[in-house]
């Protein structure tokens, strides 16, 4: 690989890492921004003369990340209960099916676990932009999740997976497919100008970009700390909900990593110790009200607690750690727990206050 070539690697990959950070506070363009490169990033390796090896597994590790980054938004953003929940189910869903993919590479399994939740949130983000999500019931949410699942991914994925075709190609090779494409998108636009958009209510608001402001009682990270010190625990179905999540992130991504040797079980068992023991030091901080107000330094602060436990943990074990590969699941377990804990609380709250009326 060449120096230049090397770069515009390192480039497109950094920017899979960083882009969806930016999901939590400019929802829907960054999502979509995340789904197009998702969706020319081997044209861009390609164009330079450069296949990656192993693509199918990077790809998918990379979107189970920048899904995981939406899903966690979810919790900071959403109100809708029944959009969340569904959303949830989604994610989970599909997240299971990327790791028993990797492990075992039937690629129908693919069909049987799509990725409806990338589409659900960027149909429940584009509603919200002029809407209010919470006067939409759960049975019009579970609707638009049918529609999704039936009419868009089961062909989708059939197509990318299980038959294997690329757009691209077959433009390439039937020039009629590109009339075919540009007819239907036509018609989809002048039935939506006809038959739905003046069947569409009023809107709530102008167009919104930026999600919904947070609860002001729980807007701050000490008031997020304060709640976590009222209602959570070390051994609680948050701790084994990060610990379910970053245990199927990290499980993908040791089937990416060229370097990794260790096993998906002893992985799974590393990454659940390390969860619970962030819940314990991250609760012990909060009880004694020791909040940093930064994300960004919380992230650096965990990442920092974590390397120092995986040096310790390994000297007394007497192993010798993957050096890079262990940096890199550190890093993840950081920041998925940091923007777990730091969002869980207004998810939460959110909820209570509708249950209170």
């Amino acid at each position: 690989m060449s120096t230049g070539v090397a770069v515009v690697f390192l480039t497109v990959v950094a920017a899979r890492f960083l882009l969806p950070l930016l999901i939590p506070y400019f929802p829907l363009p960054a999502v979509i921004a995340c789904l197009v490169l998702d969706g020319v990033d081997q044209t861009i390796f390609q164009s330079f003369g450069y296949d990656p090896p192993g693509y199918q597994s990077y790809d998918k590790a990379m979107d189970v990340y920048y899904l995981a980054i939406a899903y966690l938004s979810t919790l900071r953003n959403w109100t809708s209960e029944a959009a969340f929940s569904i959303s949830r189910f989604l994610f989970f869903y599909r997240l299971a099916g990327a790791l028993i993919f990797e492990l075992t590479q039937a690629r129908w399994l693919l069909l049987v676990f799509p990725n409806v939740f990338e589409y659900f949130f960027i149909a429940y983000e584009t509603i919200r932009s002029r809407w209010s999500p919470v006067t939409l019931l759960a049975t019009w949410w579970i609707g638009v999740a049918g529609v999704i699942w039936v009419v868009v991914k089961l062909p989708q994925e059939w197509w990318l997976h299980v038959a294997r075709l690329d757009l691209t190609d077959e433009i390439a090779a039937h020039h009629w497919v590109l009339a075919l494409i540009v007819a239907l998108l036509a018609g989809l636009a002048v039935a939506f100008q006809r038959l739905i958009r003046p069947r569409l209510r009023p809107a709530d608001w102008d167009w919104r970009i930026r999600p919904e402001p947070l609860p002001a009682p729980i807007d701050e990270p000490h008031e997020q700390s304060a709640w976590r010190t009222r209602n959570d625990a070390v051994l609680s179905w948050n701790t084994l909900e990060k610990a379910l999540l970053l245990g199927l992130i990290c499980g993908v991504f040791g089937q990416m990593l060229p370097d990794f040797t260790g096993s998906t079980t002893d992985l799974f068992i590393g990454v659940a110790i390390t969860v619970v023991l962030n819940a314990a030091i991250s609760l012990a901080f909060a009880r004694r009200s020791w909040t940093i107000r930064s994300t960004a330094l919380a992230f650096a602060a965990r990442l920092l607690v974590n390397v120092i436990l995986a040096t310790v943990g390994n000297g007394i074990l007497g192993r010798q750690m993957d050096g890079y590969d262990t940096l890199f699941f550190l890093t993840m377990i950081s920041l998925i727990t940091t923007l777990h804990d730091r969002w869980r609380p207004v998810h939460e709250f959110r909820r209570e206050q509708v249950a209170a009326h």
